[in-house]
């Protein structure tokens, strides 16, 4: 067997390991805000600037691994009728631990980002992932998820974000990139222009994975 054969085996190969798998789905398959659609107001509110994009996607990315490793590790001691109780204690408890660290380290961030960064307890992405994978699969897969998760929801956020902050500010990372008569296209700063943005990044992703809703009949 050639080269490119041994290639196409370690390819398929890797298609049929779990993790591969896991961090296709939380990255494109079905990611969060693309396909599932989740996440979508902290996506519109934070993605002017691209500072912000990061620093709300880390923190969702930290929030989301950690919360579904502590509910994989205590899953089996978790009273099934508590479990959304003991899930909202977990999430809340970590994401005052990423507001403090921003207020500590990044105060500016934490600032523009506001309540925003509190609202992480009520992402439907944090939730979903503890209740649907989390609760049922090991630590070391939950990390995988969590990390897959956070990122797609990353990436997507940073991608919107670059788009809006080079059209309202002429900037990327408050460098500036476009020449002093740029005109500033105002409503990429505001909601409109995210949702204009975000519409359009859906749509090409959609369209190069494939992955449509198919209308039942």
């Amino acid at each position: 067997m050639g080269k490119g054969g041994n290639v196409d085996m370690k390819w398929i190969r890797l298609k049929y390991k779990k993790w591969f798998n896991i961090s296709k789905d939380g990255l494109v398959k079905n990611n969060q805000i693309v396909i599932a659609v989740l996440g979508i107001c902290s996506a519109l509110a934070v993605t002017n600037r691209v500072e912000n994009a990061i620093a709300m996607g880390l923190g969702v990315t930290f929030v989301v691994m950690a919360s579904s490793m502590t509910v994989s590790l205590i899953r089996n001691l978790i009273p099934s009728r508590i479990r959304m109780v003991t899930y909202m204690v977990i999430i809340s408890s970590l994401v005052i631990m990423v507001q403090m660290f921003l207020e500590a380290y990044f105060f500016d961030i934490a600032k523009a980002l506001g309540a925003y960064v509190g609202l992480i307890i009520t992402n439907c992405i944090v939730m979903g992932r503890a209740e649907a994978f989390a609760v049922k699969n090991p630590v070391r897969y939950t990390l995988i998820d969590g990390f897959a998760s956070g990122m797609g929801y990353t990436y997507v956020l940073i991608l919107v974000a670059l788009v809006r902050e080079i059209l309202a500010f002429g900037t990327i990372l408050n460098v500036q990139v476009m020449p002093d008569a740029w005109p500033k296209w105002v409503v990429m700063a505001m909601a409109p222009g995210g949702f204009f943005v975000l519409g359009v990044l859906i749509w090409i992703i959609r369209e190069l994975s494939k992955n449509f809703e198919v209308e039942m009949k």
